[in-house]
């Protein structure tokens, strides 16, 4: 579980670095995205030492690597939707704001996307790749909706606009995730327990 937050925290200290205005808190949000990248290289390190030791026991693989590739589909497809028509209409995207650039979407659809489908895929094969990873990318995934939903539950109290299928998909996929970290959890064990 420490490596999924680890790499949560990584995902969120480099948006504020890279995304936030400059403000008194730069050099910490510099000093946690360095201890969290650190710390989730040192757990994955351990992870991969371990793999020998860890596996699923009759997991639901297929279901659960699917899952992963579906929410990765549906997280790139989201974001190309926003991206895409105005990039055929030769125009800049209305939720560019005062940025320069989409730095989440980067993140999400150069990193969190190729992650999830590949650790999906991995899994479905009953590669060692993908017991490695699921774990990560779904414990990532719960944080981060999590953080999500609260954010567009302030947003509907404050009155902020936000649209209904926001406030329906994003609490659903955060109830599949709930679940599917659920199954992995359960599934999950040490091979000398079974010795």
């Amino acid at each position: 579980m420490l490596t999924g937050i680890l790499g949560y925290l990584l995902y969120m200290y480099a948006t504020y670095c890279f995304v936030a205005v400059y403000n008194k808190f730069f050099l910490l949000y510099v000093l946690l995205m360095s201890l969290s990248f650190f710390g989730f290289i040192l757990n994955m390190y351990q992870l991969v030492m371990l793999r020998k030791e860890i596996f699923f026991y009759k997991t639901s693989n297929k279901y659960i690597g699917f899952s992963s590739i579906i929410l990765g589909l549906t997280i790139l497809f989201m974001w190309l939707g926003k991206l895409v028509p105005p990039l055929i209409r030769g125009t800049v995207p209305s939720n560019l704001e005062h940025y320069t650039t989409f730095p989440i979407q980067a993140l999400d659809m150069g990193i969190i996307v190729p992650v999830a489908i590949i650790s999906g895929i991995a899994v479905i094969k009953e590669h060692v790749l993908g017991y490695l990873l699921i774990p990560v990318v779904t414990i990532k995934g719960v944080a981060m909706f999590f953080a999500i939903d609260a954010m567009l539950l302030s947003m509907f109290i404050n009155n902020v606009p936000v649209s209904t299928s926001e406030l329906i998909i994003f609490p659903c996929l955060t109830l599949l995730l709930c679940f599917n970290l659920y199954l992995i959890m359960t599934k999950l064990h040490d091979y000398k327990e079974l010795l």
